[in-house]
């Protein structure tokens, strides 16, 4: 996959704002699959993110899945109150991404530890699930600023540590899906036929088909569009924020939905013995503004299976 990045100004923080990002295969398969303005609209809307993928076990690497995580001697292994102790599934090293050719802001050093919950320790009762959303309390973000003093915690009883997995950063360019805000939201003063053409959920299938062919899986991003599984994340956590009792019929939904960006999504993976439901996928999502002032506490998360 060949990537095209053209930052018209210098700097971080404008680069984020001036930055056009294009990839061939990308266009090509969205001018197959979509009507001429929509597949326009489409490729003005892309965005680098970071595939993670596997490498050899004794290198630094990223990202690790699994594992024990290093943390510092004053904070509590997450916990969700009445259920028990979250599994540790990641750890992000930030210095060790190229953040800086992301359209998001991130830590440039420290630590992202991702904790949940898995229902299978509960017979699934209950889930982490967006109509309720108490059930944020299965998964956490914990982060551990550079220089602080850890130490590798051992897993409290009743959680079994997942194989340790690493994991290298590579940049690409991510699309919306088909259900994204963003799409939606660039469609809806076009032609009454293009508007047709994307409310027919029919006409999802090919372009569906034809953008997972462009991955690989496991499906391991930081950063850019999240790959849903079943609809749009954004929408999940949007339903969250607000309560988790919205119509979704509700236009405030999908303007909510709009403020929330992926930060991790972390797939099923056979070498880490991670299986979500039936081979699924879980997101964490933060709006840029907390991001950029590393408030992970406002982090939400949802998770999806087939």
């Amino acid at each position: 996959m060949r990537l095209e990045f053209g930052l018209r100004n210098r700097g971080r923080a404008e680069n984020m704002a001036a930055m056009t990002v294009s990839d061939p295969a990308l266009v090509s398969l969205a001018r197959r699959h979509l009507p001429p303005a929509v597949a326009t609209r489409w490729t003005a809307l892309l965005r680098p993110g970071l595939r993670l993928q596997t490498i050899d076990p004794d290198a630094p690497g990223a990202v690790q899945l699994g594992g024990l995580p290093d943390l510092p001697d004053d904070v509590a292994w997450p916990r969700w109150k009445g259920k028990g102790p979250l599994s540790f599934i990641a750890a992000i090293d930030c210095a060790r991404l190229p953040s800086q050719r992301l359209d998001i802001t991130l830590p440039e050093s420290g630590l992202l530890l991702l904790f949940y919950r898995n229902p299978e320790l509960d017979d699934f009762q209950p889930v982490v699930e967006t109509r309720t959303p108490q059930t944020q309390a299965g998964a956490r973000i914990v982060y551990v600023p550079a220089g602080t003093p850890t130490t590798e915690r051992e897993a409290p009883a009743g959680v079994q540590p997942y194989p340790r997995v690493r994991l290298t950063a590579e940049l690409v360019v991510t699309g919306p899906d088909w259900e994204h805000p963003a799409l939606k939201a660039a469609v809806q003063d076009l032609p009454s036929e293009d508007r047709a053409f994307m409310n027919n959920p029919v006409n999802s299938d090919p372009f569906r088909l034809a953008l997972g062919e462009q991955e690989t899986r496991p499906r391991h991003r930081i950063g850019g569009y999240a790959d849903p599984v079943q609809g749009s994340v954004e929408v999940d956590v949007a339903q969250v924020q607000l309560g988790g009792q919205v119509a979704y019929t509700d236009p405030a939904l999908y303007q909510e939905a709009q403020r929330w960006t992926l930060l991790a999504q972390v797939d099923t993976d056979a070498d880490a013995d991670m299986m979500w439901g039936d081979c699924g996928t879980l997101y964490w999502l933060i709006r840029r503004d907390d991001l950029a002032a590393h408030r992970f506490h406002t982090a939400l998360f949802t998770w999806q299976c087939s």
